[in-house]
């Protein structure tokens, strides 16, 4: 098992187990397993308002976390007399998550249910996404005070489970992920996205409208069928970027995804700095963008495994680590980039072959550095970027 090469002293615990299973155990007792391990049973559950933060997944896209895994961490939680709810906030772009009831119906859809899972879901920021509570975010230098859903932080113990996945504007969705943006309210969303700016090729624009679809800011407006996007109005959120069908529309400059990085991990400090709180990843079905799209595409690298800490930086460098030390599934969109680039013409049209292995997530989304959201994780004290890597 490949470990992090940086000094191992005072690094961060992870804990983590294949998908491998043995005569007498199944996945749902591994994980189980791995929780206890690395320390879940240490927290103080009793009477506590225990949130367990995930994604319930877009209509259309299957390859959101199924709703066993959930219920492994909340018969734990109900174990030790915690008083456990499984929650996430309103989306800011228009889908099947944009206000409570519609989020219900599809959680309820995609079997997250209190007969499947044994708890109640909590909508964290309300109906429409607007109940919400200022939170300061500790050494904060883009965000002073964080939107924060209110039910989150009524809670008196966060756990983060969350599928880790790649995604277009900030290379990979990991914990600091679920929990920053996936915690902030619909204006927490907006604060966090303010920074990046799509932009639209006119000669690529068929004029479909599939942006427009995704905008819940009416940013988007025709123009001799072509789009155009009002940057008064546009927040940012990105969605109209994986919806167009021929790239026409894409962010201007590398600065944004990172500044959104850092946002996020302020996000995330803000939330857990008070609260115990923690982490288990899933680097399952890795698809290429993020479980918030209506569809997904084939696993970028074979099912890895599971991973738990009360680190979630280092939580988010290992799972990263691992995918990276994968070899790529031939057949998936990182396998298809990975062919094309793999051979670069010159001047002359004479091919040259590329041999530096090239980082998977930057190669799915080229404008992206997932490093700039662990630089500043680290920075503003969330977690650590040095971890040990503990098989379980």
């Amino acid at each position: 098992m490949q470990n992090n090469a940086k000094d191992q002293v005072g690094a961060s615990e992870v804990y983590f187990s294949s998908m491998r299973v043995k005569s007498g155990e199944n996945l749902l007792t591994k994980l189980e397993n791995l929780a206890v391990k690395a320390g879940i049973e240490n927290i103080d559950f009793k009477h506590k308002f225990t949130a367990i933060k995930l994604h319930f997944g877009e209509s259309g896209n299957i390859a959101y976390l199924r709703p066993n895994y959930a219920k492994v961490l909340v018969d734990l939680v109900r174990k030790k007399g915690g008083r456990p709810f499984l929650t996430d906030c309103n989306t800011l772009y228009a889908g099947r998550r944009k206000n409570a009831l519609e989020h219900l119906d599809l959680a309820y859809e995609h079997g997250f249910s209190p007969f499947s899972t044994n708890c109640h879901i909590i909508i964290g920021d309300g109906l429409t996404g607007q109940d919400e509570v200022l939170v300061p975010v500790p050494n904060g230098e883009y965000i002073k005070e964080a939107r924060i859903g209110r039910a989150i932080m009524d809670a008196d113990v966060l756990i983060s489970l969350t599928h880790f996945k790649g995604h277009f504007e900030t290379g990979f969705g990991g914990a600091i992920k679920n929990i920053g943006m996936g915690c902030g309210s619909r204006a927490g969303k907006m604060e966090m996205h303010a920074a990046s700016e799509p932009k639209i090729n006119a000669e690529k624009c068929i004029g479909c409208k599939k942006c427009d679809k995704y905008c819940a800011s009416n940013a988007i407006a025709y123009n001799n069928k072509k789009a155009a996007i009002d940057a008064e109005k546009c927040v940012g959120c990105g969605l109209c970027i994986g919806a167009c069908p021929t790239d026409a529309i894409y962010c201007s400059f590398d600065a944004d995804s990172s500044i959104l990085d850092a946002k996020m991990a302020e996000y995330t400090l803000a939330i857990l700095s008070d609260k115990p709180h923690f982490h288990i990843s899933l680097v399952i079905d890795v698809s290429p963008l993020c479980d918030c799209w209506g569809s997904n595409d084939a696993p970028i690298v074979q099912d890895i495994g599971m991973l738990a800490s009360f680190d979630p930086v280092a939580l988010d460098l290992a799972c990263a680590d691992l995918v990276n030390a994968q070899t790529p599934v031939e057949n998936s969109m990182l396998g298809e980039k990975l062919a094309a680039c793999s051979h670069s013409d010159d001047e002359h049209g004479h091919s040259h072959h590329n041999s530096e292995r090239p980082d998977f997530f930057t190669t799915l989304a080229p404008t992206t550095n997932w490093r700039a959201q662990i630089e500043h994780a680290v920075k503003i004290g969330l977690g650590s970027d040095k971890y040990k890597l503990i098989e379980v």
